[in-house]
C-alpha cells in the first residue's frame, strides 16, 4: 500500500465488464494505492447485487439511485425506498441521480421528478447526493439551489465536465466537484481551469469505471486502480505534490462521505 492512499469515489463494479475478474480488479486497486471505492447502483433493481459486492469486500462501499438516463424505463424511486436502503452500514450516498438532456431530453420532466425524490432522501438521511449532469446546466443549478434553500443537504457533482457557471453554483452551495478521467485528457484544459479555481477542500477524484479511462489507458476499460493517474493530474492542476493532494482529497472524501469514514470492519 502506498504511503499516499486515495479513494475512487465513484465506480460501477457491478457492471458486466468486471464479471470475470471483480476480485482481481479490487486487488489491483489496493496494490495501486486505492484503499477505498464507492460502487454506484444506477437502477434500484440491481441494488441487491451492488450491496453484495460491498458486503464481500471490506474496501468497497456503495450508493444507489436511478440514473437519469434510465428514468423512463425504470420504476420511479421513492423517498421511502431510498431511506430504507440507507440503513445498511455500507450504504454511503444517494444516487447517482441528476439530469441528462444529451441523449434523454425526451424524459426531462420525469428526470426532474426523480431528481427531487433523491434530493428529499438526501435531506432526510444526511447522506450526500451524487449528481450526474449533462447538457442541463440551467435546470440543474435551479433545482439544486431551490432545494438547498428549503432544506440544506450535501452533494458531489460526479464526473464534473459541465460549465464554469454550474461549478460556481454548486460550489456556492458548499458542494463538491469530482474529477474523472475526462479531467486528465490532454484537450480538457478548460475543465482543468474550472478545477484550478475551485477550493482545494471541495475536490474529489473518481474513475466512473468501466468508462472514461485516463491516460495512459484511454480507450481501454477503466478500473479503480487508474484513479491514481487522474489524482496525479488533479494534483498538478491544483499546484500540489501528489502526497499533499492525496491527503487533501482524502480529507474531502471523509468530510463528505462521513459514513464511509466512520465505518470499521466488524469484529
Amino acid at each position: 500500500m502506498t504511503e499516499s492512499p486515495v479513494t475512487d469515489s465513484h465506480c460501477h463494479l457491478d457492471f458486466p465488464d468486471f464479471d470475470a475478474e471483480r476480485a482481481e480488479v479490487i486487488d489491483r486497486a489496493l496494490a495501486a494505492g486505492v484503499h477505498r471505492m464507492v460502487t454506484i447502483c444506477t437502477r434500484l433493481r440491481a441494488e441487491p447485487q451492488v450491496r453484495a459486492i460491498a458486503e464481500a469486500h471490506a474496501p468497497v462501499f456503495y450508493a444507489a439511485g436511478t440514473h437519469p438516463m434510465s428514468v423512463a424505463e425504470e420504476p420511479m424511486a421513492t423517498v421511502d425506498q431510498l431511506v430504507a436502503l440507507s440503513q445498511h452500514p455500507k450504504f454511503v450516498g444517494i444516487g447517482e441521480t441528476g439530469l441528462d438532456y444529451h441523449y434523454t431530453s425526451d424524459s426531462a420532466e420525469a428526470q426532474k421528478v426523480s431528481l427531487k425524490m433523491h434530493i428529499a432522501a438526501a435531506q432526510e438521511t444526511g447522506l450526500p447526493l451524487i449528481i450526474h449532469a449533462r447538457d442541463a446546466d440551467e435546470d440543474m443549478a435551479a433545482i439544486l439551489t431551490e432545494a438547498y434553500r428549503a432544506r440544506p443537504y450535501t452533494c458531489v457533482m460526479h464526473c464534473f465536465s459541465s460549465s464554469a457557471a454550474l461549478a460556481r453554483a454548486a460550489l456556492d452551495l458548499g458542494f463538491y466537484l469530482s474529477m474523472s478521467g475526462i479531467g486528465a485528457f490532454p484537450r480538457s484544459k478548460e475543465l482543468r481551469a474550472i478545477f484550478a479555481e475551485a477550493p482545494r477542500d471541495r475536490i474529489l477524484v473518481e474513475t466512473d469505471s468501466p468508462y472514461l479511462a485516463p491516460p495512459p489507458h484511454r480507450g481501454k476499460r477503466n478500473e479503480p486502480a487508474y484513479v491514481v493517474h487522474t489524482a496525479r493530474v488533479a494534483a498538478e492542476t491544483l499546484g500540489l505534490d501528489f502526497p499533499a493532494f492525496a491527503r487533501q482529497s482524502e480529507e474531502n472524501f471523509e468530510r463528505l462521505f462521513s459514513k464511509a469514514a466512520a465505518w470499521s470492519v466488524p469484529a
